[in-house]
């Protein structure tokens, strides 16, 4: 189920706001900050807690930032060591993967942004300790707008970090394209020397940070991201199988493109001689299904990724959108037949359909081979 940036979205009752930000997961907060000398925790509750009500996961973690303001050191280095002072232990080090933590630790983050962008060696140094705890990708996007040296340099030692949520930060913290993310001035090839420190880490959590870091830089730079995992794999420091699955995961953006360099890296080739038939029925009401049938056939034998786009009607002009169909082994004198069913969802909330002549196009490496329309109906 679709949810926004403040999980106000889901099923009809649900709230991932209620469920990570509530009394209880309040009370355990405050709970953390019991340790500081005068800490009230029932006048942080009583602060906080009226304001939940109609408000998202990230405007939440700015109340119980207000809260915790009203009783810490104006100071920000005060402020620091107070911060660190009340922090839970550290997620588990020796895991390595799914231990976000829990959200509400993320109000570190929120407080070092605030006050601690005209002490940048101290913020980070809060961000290091705050990041072992719950991630603080959102929290270093503005010290990276602010001291973009500085952060890189520290970012450098990060790299080898004996806990894998640091060395992920360095990877998330810099995505050219963060969702929901503040967004960065930085050059997107800045980061490439810490990508390659991190490519070959034994974490998983770290690894699919560099491959979704990649993939938002296919966009702007394809050519960048060809080299580096080529050269990644020239440098074998990565287990065949997880650079593979890497690869896969950091080209996914481009091989819907069709990017030639792209499919190529993964072993298809866009001159693979291949042709096509494909077929739909001429005419499908908004909420039924699509059937979609492909026969391929060629002269050669390979590797195929099939896909298919769909050119929507628009009143303002045609919009395509790219959907999976299969990857497969062509061999001559054999075709390959592939069907999927495509229901044409008339209640999606980010994609509206528009009664009118659509169209099929069958992709095969990158490469259209065929096209069939039919006409979509209330």
């Amino acid at each position: 189920m679709a949810r926004g940036p403040d999980g106000k979205g889901g099923g009809a009752g649900f709230s991932l706001a209620d469920q990570l930000f509530n009394a209880q997961s309040t009370a355990d907060l405050a709970a953390d900050f019991a340790v500081l000398p005068g800490f009230d925790a029932g006048r942080f509750l009583d602060a906080v807690l009226p304001r939940f009500p109609g408000e998202g996961v990230h405007a939440r973690l700015g109340v119980l930032a207000d809260g915790l303001e009203e009783q810490l050191p104006r100071d920000f280095p005060a402020m620091a060591e107070a911060l660190e002072a009340a922090m839970p232990p550290p997620l588990d080090p020796t895991r390595g993967d799914d231990d976000f933590g829990r959200f509400i630790h993320g109000v570190h983050g929120v407080l070092a942004a605030r006050h601690g962008l005209e002490t940048p060696e101290r913020a980070l140094d809060l961000i290091h300790a705050a990041t072992q705890r719950f991630s603080m990708e959102y929290a270093i996007r503005p010290f990276l707008n602010r001291w973009p040296e500085r952060v890189l340099a520290r970012m450098s030692g990060w790299v080898e970090d004996p806990h894998y949520h640091v060395r992920r930060l360095v990877s998330e913290g810099t995505r050219p394209r963060l969702p929901w993310g503040t967004g960065i001035r930085l050059d997107p090839l800045a980061p490439l020397p810490l990508l390659d420190a991190l490519h070959g880490d034994p974490t998983r959590f770290v690894t699919r940070s560099v491959a979704n870091h990649l993939n938002d830089l296919s966009r702007p730079h394809p050519e960048a991201v060809i080299d580096r995992l080529q050269t990644w794999q020239a440098e074998a420091r990565q287990a065949p199988g997880e650079l593979g699955w890497m690869t896969r995961h950091a080209l996914r953006t481009a091989v819907k493109r069709g990017a030639p360099e792209a499919l190529a890296l993964l072993g298809y080739r866009a001159d693979l001689p291949v042709t096509a038939t494909l077929s739909v029925p001429p005419r499908v009401r908004i909420g039924e299904e699509l059937g979609v049938v492909a026969e391929l056939r060629g002269t050669e034998a390979g590797p195929v990724l099939v896909d298919y786009r769909l050119r929507f009607f628009r009143p303002s002009g045609s919009a395509e959108k790219v959907f999976k169909l299969r990857a497969g082994k062509l061999a001559p004198g054999k075709p390959l037949r592939l069907e999927k069913r495509h229901r044409m969802k008339g209640d999606a909330t980010t994609f509206r359909l528009h009664p009118g002549p659509h169209a099929v196009i069958l992709q095969v490496n990158g490469r259209d081979v065929a096209e069939a329309v039919f006409d979509l109906a209330d």
